[in-house]
């Protein structure tokens, strides 16, 4: 597993918390930070400050392409993985599409359930889609 891919995991496992307890992710990130055995790397800290920056509009392109889907109906981890990938997609220039899409079906084959890999694939390909016509 590459540097960023345990990255983006680490990211989605601190997003998925904060989400499942109600506190400010950048705040968990900062408590993982204080953990010497469970080093954070920078490339996690950039996803949670991102999603956290953006997060009301973050929400606002997945509640308008997740086809059937509402935010609060989805399982926490997918909202995690979600919201990780779309800042990704909209906001980091340097990772490829395709990239970030993968990387993000990735982690829902290993984090969530069997629907999940493919209502991930199907949002984030939408948006990809979409992308050069949506304001951030």
């Amino acid at each position: 597993m590459s540097a960023r891919s345990k990255a983006r995991k680490r990211a989605v496992d601190i997003l998925f918390e904060s989400d499942l307890r109600g506190t400010d992710a950048v705040t968990t990130a900062a408590d993982r930070i204080a953990d010497p055995d469970r080093p954070l790397q920078p490339y996690a800290i950039t996803l949670v400050e991102g999603v956290t920056a953006h997060r009301e509009r973050i929400d606002e392109l997945v509640s308008t392409y997740a086809e059937g889907w509402s935010l609060s109906r989805m399982p926490g981890v997918d909202r995690a993985i979600i919201r990780a990938a779309v800042y990704e997609l909209m906001w980091v220039d340097d990772v490829p599409d395709a990239v970030v899409i993968d990387e993000a079906v990735e982690l829902a084959k290993t984090l969530s359930t069997d629907e999940s890999p493919r209502f991930v694939n199907g949002l984030l390909g939408r948006l990809a889609k979409v992308k050069p016509d949506i304001t951030v």
